[in-house]
């Protein structure tokens, strides 16, 4: 479908930089879902890292997901591709 993730890295702060099969891609921030249900297992850093794509969705080992409606309505849009996200993720968290 033409919202399926077809990339996503870990940010720092509970984000995700997503890649959509459309084109889009951009910053997901996860921290607002964080004290819902399921959700709060995603606040251990390491199980953070984990999150995949299984059928175009976001998702996590323990079948926490990301519904893609929602994805797409919360990403925040992002030019640089992966690894130049990432790095200014990391000199942002650095001037902190």
């Amino acid at each position: 479908m033409y919202w399926d993730v077809k990339s996503v890295q870990p940010l720092s702060d509970y984000r995700l930089y997503v890649e959509i099969a459309d084109g889009r891609r951009g910053i997901f921030d996860v921290k607002p879902y964080l004290d819902h249900g399921a959700f709060r297992e995603l606040r251990n850093p390491d199980y953070f890292t984990q999150v995949g794509i299984v059928l175009g969705a976001l998702t996590w080992p323990h079948e926490q997901d990301i519904a893609p409606e929602t994805l797409v309505a919360e990403l925040v849009p992002a030019d640089a591709p992966p690894h130049e996200a990432f790095q200014r993720d990391t000199s942002e968290t650095a001037r902190q």
